[in-house]
């Protein structure tokens, strides 16, 4: 006699669940929080969802939580909060990319080269 048991739902589920039982305790529909969020729907369903492929880019996931917190009538330090400790903590600290440090050494060493050929130019057309 062997129980089937479903899957363990992962973390980012687990926040998608609470965000949806959250919106329904307030009697909220998807439609209204895209309508005061201005997020599509879409992006309502995909937060939701809690399944990492469909959420938005990390880069927007925060403002968008921000939105929905604010819409759904909910803290949103602690909705950013609860979704960086279901992520991970690749979600709690973005990752920055590497300063270009040589760039202006670049740029600076074409315009002093430049400079100096038509210092060179100016001086062989004079000499001539």
């Amino acid at each position: 006699m062997s129980a089937h048991l479903a899957p363990q739902a992962g973390p980012l589920e687990a926040f998608g669940r609470w965000l949806t039982q959250e919106r329904e305790l307030r009697d909220l529909e998807r439609e209204d929080l895209a309508a005061e969020t201005r997020l599509g729907l879409g992006v309502i369903e995909s937060i939701e969802s809690g399944e990492e492929a469909r959420m938005p880019p990390r880069s927007y996931l925060v403002g968008y939580l921000r939105s929905y917190a604010t819409a759904a009538g909910l803290d949103p330090d602690e909705v950013v909060l609860r979704w960086q400790e279901a992520a991970g903590p690749e979600a709690a600290a973005p990752r920055r990319p590497p300063a270009r440090r040589w760039l202006p050494l670049v740029v600076a060493a074409l315009l002093l080269g430049a400079v100096a050929a038509a210092v060179a130019s100016v001086l062989l057309r004079s000499s001539g």
